[in-house]
């Protein structure tokens, strides 16, 4: 690629980085249905037509919304994948620290929901969602694995599914009960995730066995 096709195609990513900067804006006023392409627009300071050359309608906004997510979330995991076993417990439990400020917070938060709820009446959205959450589990069952190389396949999507639970119900909890000490919150936090990756793996009857 020359290098002024590469400015070309850095400029695109800038500019549709803008939009939906913009988009995100809008939705956190008045949320997915509120938010028009016009409004949309106006926020970016571009004309209409000019954000359906990069979006062609607001599907594609979502869509470019949960990348972004699990672009983030997948350069977290890449840190994780590259520590040595006898690290990866602790940085993992250290890391919930951030895991709190970004999923119990108001923006981040009114944000997920708004998707979630688009995608319950929305089919379209819906598989977007259910794409990126079948990748995010994918990234989680191979870290459980690391961690607890003896569990089944469905202890591994089990564990994952309640790591998804706590941190997808933060979200939730952060408008219901946004004045929780999260200093205290984190602590309890970090004990049940350290617990959670130590137990040992159930037996055929359900039962766990002795570690």
């Amino acid at each position: 690629m020359t290098a002024e096709a590469s400015k070309v195609r850095v400029s695109r990513e800038e500019r549709q980085q803008h939009i939906l900067d913009a988009a995100l804006r809008c939705v956190r006023r008045a949320g997915f249905h509120g938010a028009s392409m016009a409004e949309i627009a106006a926020e970016a300071k571009m004309s209409v037509g000019v954000i359906y050359r990069y979006f062609d309608n607001k599907e594609a906004i979502i869509e470019g919304i949960v990348a972004n997510d699990l672009a983030d979330m997948r350069a977290k995991f890449a840190e994780w994948e590259s520590l040595p076993e006898d690290r990866l417990l602790d940085t993992l439990i250290d890391t919930m620290e951030y895991a709190v400020d970004h999923k119990y917070c108001g923006d981040h938060s009114a944000l997920g929901l708004e998707v979630l709820a688009e995608a319950a009446r929305n089919p379209r959205v819906a598989a977007i969602v259910q794409e990126a959450d079948r990748q995010e589990r994918e990234l989680s069952r191979s870290l459980c694995q690391r961690m607890m190389p003896t569990l089944s396949e469905t202890e591994l999507a089990v564990t994952g599914e309640i790591i998804g639970m706590i941190f997808d119900g933060m979200m939730v909890r952060a408008v219901s009960n946004p004045g929780i000490d999260r200093t205290a919150l984190l602590a309890k936090l970090k004990q049940v995730m350290r617990l959670l990756f130590t137990m040992p793996p159930l037996n055929h009857s359900g039962v766990r066995t002795k570690s």
